[in-house]
């Protein structure tokens, strides 16, 4: 069964912390826990902060480059915190998909695992032949 993906201004409305319908359950829980979730989550952080940075940008008097300066430094630091609470952020959002709680942790930690795991055997297939 394919994933049903929310259009664009539901996915915007998401990335601001709305609740999905139902039928998107499983895009949401996908989302938080695919190999790009870092990715992921940085998009909706840019799409968070982009219109108030704009607003200060526009907003702040001043040289434009002290407020480019201003706008970067505050984008730095907006999105390094969003970037320090990436699995906070994905457990909250599979509760709100009606998962329960530690859904998104357990299902990264499996696929992590079966990641190692291939890993490791394609490691000792490259470098550990035995004579």
């Amino acid at each position: 069964m394919a994933l049903r993906r929310p259009g664009p201004l539901r996915w915007l409305a998401y990335a601001y912390g709305a609740g999905l319908p139902p039928e998107y359950r499983e895009w949401v829980l996908h989302d938080v826990t695919a190999r790009t979730r870092h990715l992921r989550h940085f998009a909706r952080a840019v799409a968070q902060l982009a219109p108030l940075l704009v607003v200060v940008y526009l907003l702040l008097p001043g040289p434009a480059w002290v407020r480019g300066c201003a706008v970067l430094g505050g984008a730095l630091i907006g999105l390094f915190y969003s970037m320090v609470y990436v699995d906070e952020s994905a457990e909250h959002r599979t509760l709100k998909a009606g998962y329960p709680r530690g859904t998104s942790k357990r299902v990264r930690d499996e696929a992590d695992a079966e990641g190692k795991a291939e890993r490791d055997r394609r490691y000792a297939e490259q470098w550990r032949r035995d004579e």
